[in-house]
């Protein structure tokens, strides 16, 4: 889309430069695609570029995963495959197991994945966005910068607010998302329904067990923002579905022509309790899987561009 009231591009990372009518850009795919009247009362005049940051995509310590904001879809999608090469993956941090259903989540061509950024996502902020998903379900840590050169930390779970809506200041800039070990490191499962093949995610749920024991829900999708669930212990069926009725209220329940609320309550009731039926199996065992939203082949059909494109990048 034109945004013919743009009036300049400035290169920066520095939030000092922001002023009012400014907007940050990364990869664009959604900036380009809603025009420059769609996030606020006034018409966007420029766009902040973060396309020179030079900031590394990915992180890899032994405290766990940074990814920067300007980390794009194909990158994140690319990653176990890069840990593997090093001799880490799965086995060790069975959390990586979460990237590539998050990434196909975005139900996108490789053209965009090789453009949107986690960055993006987050701070885009819709309910189905998939990388807010996955941060959200790993325990991720957004690290944000502001004028003056103000930092701070807030969880994921807490950076979304509403549908559309997040706790970034006017000014303030998204630098990072910090994915801990600790949450790598448990088993983890995933769920995940559209109401039409290859459509937008309607539901979304993350399961995670620690090595403790410990076991953490995360909700997205259904709802307008993230809701996480945390448990000493794997709980029973009756347990799971009352603390889930208590922890989402009716109005969280989000209402679009994706999914109406009582629908998405009755199918993050389902998946909730395939989780916690998955978790409670010895790893590895078969379990009750709903919502495979395309077959295993068409998966792999439509991976390949996003990898080829990436190694030729």
């Amino acid at each position: 889309m034109d945004m013919n009231t743009i009036e300049a591009v400035v290169r920066t990372t520095d939030p000092a430069d922001w002023r009012e009518g400014d907007a940050w850009l990364a990869g664009g795919t959604v900036l380009f695609s809603y025009g420059s009247t769609a996030f606020g009362p006034e018409p966007l005049r420029r766009l902040l570029d973060l396309g020179s940051a030079g900031w590394q995509a990915v992180t890899v310590t032994a405290d766990g995963i940074e990814l920067a904001a300007t980390c794009t879809i194909a990158e994140l999608y690319a990653l176990p495959d890069a840990l593997a090469e090093h001799g880490a993956g799965a086995g060790d941090w069975p959390g990586l197991d979460l990237i590539r259903p998050c990434c196909d989540s975005f139900v996108a061509s490789f053209k965009v994945w090789n453009m949107s950024t986690v960055g993006g996502n987050l701070c885009t902020s819709l309910p189905a966005g998939p990388i807010i998903s996955l941060c959200a379900g790993l325990d991720g840590t957004a690290t944000i910068l502001g004028p003056g050169g103000s930092r701070r930390e807030l969880p994921v779970a807490d950076f979304i607010t509403g549908d559309g809506q997040n706790a970034l200041a006017p000014g303030e800039l998204l630098r990072s998302v910090s994915l801990p070990a600790s949450a790598l490191s448990s088993r983890v499962a995933f769920r995940r329904l559209s109401l039409s093949n290859l459509g937008r995610s309607g539901v979304l749920l993350i399961g995670r067990l620690d090595g403790g024991g410990r076991f953490t829900l995360t909700v997205t999708a259904a709802t307008k923002r993230p809701l996480q669930l945390r448990f000493a212990s794997l709980p029973d069926a009756p347990e799971l579905a009352d603390e889930l009725e208590a922890a989402v209220p009716a109005d969280l329940y989000h209402d679009d022509i994706h999914g109406l609320p009582a629908w998405r309550r009755d199918m993050t009731h389902r998946l909730a309790e395939e989780i916690r039926t998955e978790l409670g199996l010895p790893a590895g065992a078969p379990a009750t899987v709903s919502g495979d939203f395309w077959p295993p082949q068409q998966t792999q059909m439509r991976q390949q561009p996003a990898r080829q494109t990436k190694r030729g990048a």
